[in-house]
């Protein structure tokens, strides 16, 4: 078993956890290891999002990915 710490919360906040994780069937443990990795996907798909905003204001960038995945050349904004 991973190594476990307490954490200590709000007895409303733990009840409320607690439920949606019934709902689901799973343990309390399971539902936070659940949201933590949700939202770290989450923060991941953000920073990507942001990167490649970014990526499309380079000179060329919008001609090249249109050549080389399809799509239209001109800003959608």
């Amino acid at each position: 078993m991973a190594d476990t710490t307490p954490v200590e919360v709000d007895t409303d906040v733990y009840d409320r956890l607690a439920a949606l994780a019934a709902d689901r069937g799973l343990s309390l443990r399971a539902y936070l290891a659940e949201l933590t990795a949700a939202q770290e996907d989450g923060a991941a798909l953000a920073r990507a999002a942001r990167a490649f905003e970014g990526a499309v204001e380079r000179p060329g960038f919008r001609e090249g990915f249109a050549r080389d995945f399809g799509g239209p050349t001109a800003p959608t904004r």
